[in-house]
């Protein structure tokens, strides 16, 4: 961290910052296919036992081996994913969807000077970088890039940028838009705020504990403010 930095936001990827997409989602299920011939597997992610890439892809290879996958088995599955994502990209196959007001709220945050920006996501830190990087937000992010690489839930995800950071938990605000991203922000001991473009999903997080809700970057930034003492 940067010895001026004082404060620092930390961004959830799928829901505040990009709206992931099904051809998104055919590319992270492609290598299941291609190297194992499963198919029709299951894209709610809240169906799996833990809502993180990594322990999604232990998940369905432990059912279909009846065995834990080994670190080759592992590593291929995500080449073959990070390859098939950025080949739709690259084909137009498929195109990264920025959330509206994600890429100004981002930007202005950096330009305001002392605060760390970064990320807490349940993607693989690779697959979040050719994301972001193709609206442009990586280099905003890239200090501070919490994903899946080293597994767990997303609490465990945010409680190692937490750490990394080494600012008071009052310094620090987290965007999320899933009842796992709030559950974070709570264990974590950090302020939280429930983003969703869609009302019923932020009054779903305001109904279990989100005491700052937001449906657009505009009050994104003046709750980042008024939590962090910026006005």
């Amino acid at each position: 961290m940067r010895p001026d930095d004082h404060s620092a936001v930390i961004f959830d990827v799928d829901g505040p910052l990009l709206d992931l997409t099904p051809a998104e989602e055919d590319a992270f299920f492609a290598p299941f296919r291609d190297l194992h011939g499963l198919e029709g597997l299951s894209r709610d992610w809240d169906s799996y036992a833990v809502r993180n890439d990594l322990e999604i892809c232990r998940e369905i290879l432990a059912g279909h081996f009846g065995r834990p996958p080994d670190d080759g088995e592992m590593q291929a599955l995500s080449r073959g994913y990070f390859r098939a994502l950025t080949d739709a990209l690259n084909t137009g196959a498929a195109e990264v969807s920025e959330i509206a007001g994600a890429r100004g709220l981002v930007q202005t945050l950096h330009g305001m000077g002392g605060i760390a920006l970064g990320t807490a996501t349940a993607n693989f830190r690779e697959a979040a970088r050719i994301r972001l990087d193709r609206v442009g937000l990586w280099s905003y992010l890239r200090r501070y890039p919490g994903a899946a690489d080293e597994g767990g839930a997303k609490r465990e995800v945010l409680a190692r940028v937490v750490a990394e950071l080494g600012l008071p938990k009052d310094r620090i605000v987290f965007l999320g838009d899933n009842l796992n991203d709030l559950d974070a922000g709570l264990a974590c001991g950090v302020h939280f705020i429930g983003f969703h473009v869609e009302e019923p999903r932020r009054a779903r997080l305001a109904k279990a504990g989100a005491k700052a809700t937001a449906g657009d970057h505009g009050t994104s930034l003046a709750l980042i403010r008024g939590l962090l003492g910026l006005d």
